[in-house]
């Protein structure tokens, strides 16, 4: 299965058992606790903030929102709330982890501490999703937002980490198009012969659950009629779940050119760590944000 918007995607976290509890490191931050309040509303997740309680109370008190007392935990310093909020994921008593008012870089700086942070041992992704007006359904595209420049075994980390997350999302097996501007393996484009290599790890067994194709161009992974025209056939043409972008730089900049200039909605959050992490920007909308936490929900192992 597939989803073809978000609003499939907002009725099956609904749908799903239970409700997720995301904790939120310095919490005093009017558009996360719009986006994280919008959630709750309507049934989908548990608000567990962390920060000055005397700052979380008075932007609750402006957004005209209350939670209970034991809801709230009361921290002094961003280091501080940003161990605090972990500390829950890691405890169980929060599913999600999101980014208030402070720095990714300092709420990483505690999800990755070796003693008390939130790893794997393995690497973590960014996984962002679009819906995008003349696309039939969502598609993940990765990675850009945390690996910069990503080795092949990268490569194979960050297409495990978005699959086992699809995987969560109800997914049987993601069709998964590993990016270049040609269809060819070409010895002098680093990036064709990255494709291949990633393509036969899957024909092999090492990267599983998945179909993965490469070197694919983008107007083939998203669009059956060109591939079809190019005399391209694979069964991930058209029919993209996962586009993988060469760089980060590449995958940051198709990310913003679908969602400034072709409208595309989008959620995003990091994986491979022991939950979903949301580290949406201060530029984000409060529609990311919200979908977002929808996307977090869902991901949940």
């Amino acid at each position: 299965m597939a989803f073809r918007n978000f609003d499939e995607l907002i009725a099956a976290v609904k749908k799903a058992p239970g409700v997720k509890r995301v904790a939120v490191a310095a919490a005093a931050d009017e558009h996360t606790l719009e986006a994280v309040f919008r959630a709750s509303r309507e049934g989908l997740v548990s608000p567990l903030l962390v920060g000055e309680m005397s700052e979380i109370k008075a932007v609750l008190e402006k957004l005209g929102e209350t939670v209970p007392e034991e809801n709230i935990f009361d921290v002094s310093g961003l280091p501080e709330a940003a161990a605090k909020a972990v500390e829950l994921v890691r405890e169980g008593k929060a599913d999600v982890l999101m980014k208030g008012k402070l720095d990714t870089s300092v709420l990483l700086k505690a999800v990755v501490n070796k003693e008390t942070g939130l790893g794997k041992g393995g690497l973590m992704s960014h996984f962002g999703m679009f819906e995008i007006p003349g696309y039939k359904k969502l598609v993940a595209s990765v990675d850009g937002g945390m690996v910069t420049y990503p080795t092949l075994e990268q490569k194979k980390a960050i297409i495990e980490n978005t699959v086992g997350a699809l995987r969560a999302m109800g997914y049987d097996c993601p069709k998964v198009g590993v990016l270049a501007c040609v269809e060819k393996l070409n010895p002098n484009m680093p990036e064709t012969v990255e494709g291949d290599a990633l393509k036969k790890m899957n024909q092999a067994g090492e990267i599983k659950n998945c179909i993965v194709e490469g070197p694919i161009s983008y107007d083939c992974a998203l669009d059956a009629e060109i591939a079809e025209l190019k005399g391209f056939k694979s069964p991930v043409a058209g029919d993209c779940d996962v586009i993988v972008a060469p760089n980060i730089h590449a995958g940051n900049i198709l990310g913003k050119a679908l969602t400034v200039t072709c409208k595309a909605r989008m959620a995003g959050v990091v994986v491979g760590a022991k939950c979903p992490i949301i580290l949406t920007s201060r530029g984000s909308t409060s529609d990311e944000k919200y979908l977002s936490i929808v996307m977090g929900a869902a991901a949940v192992l």
